[in-house]
């Protein structure tokens, strides 16, 4: 019973942290286009040492760029791109390229 109890509560938390998320994808393009010159067209990076960001989960992509900005996390560029973005832009442009689906093949 108390195991059950501990499972509810996690399972809430979880659902409650990843709705407060839910950026606004087509406010998000439009915070994206500085993003595209090095990561991509929808986030698919054809520039060696910048990784493809389409299709990462959303929550992933706005705990990243908030490190960036926050100064938890270093990177020359990434540092520099972050740290003007306000919370709601994070969530927004984690939102438009998270939307994007990725399907692996083999060759």
């Amino acid at each position: 019973m108390k195991s059950a109890i501990h499972i509810a509560i996690s399972l809430a938390a979880l659902t409650v942290s990843t709705s407060s998320l839910a950026g606004d994808v087509k406010a998000g393009a439009s915070v994206a286009q500085s993003c595209i010159m090095c990561h991509g067209e929808k986030g698919l990076s054809s520039m060696a040492g910048t990784p493809s960001i389409a299709g990462q989960p959303e929550m992933y992509l706005a705990s990243q760029l908030r490190d960036f900005r926050d100064g938890k996390r270093h990177n020359e560029v990434m540092s520099l791109m972050a740290k003007p973005l306000s919370d709601a832009d994070i969530d927004n442009v984690s939102a438009y390229f998270a939307q994007f689906e990725i399907e692996l093949k083999k060759r």
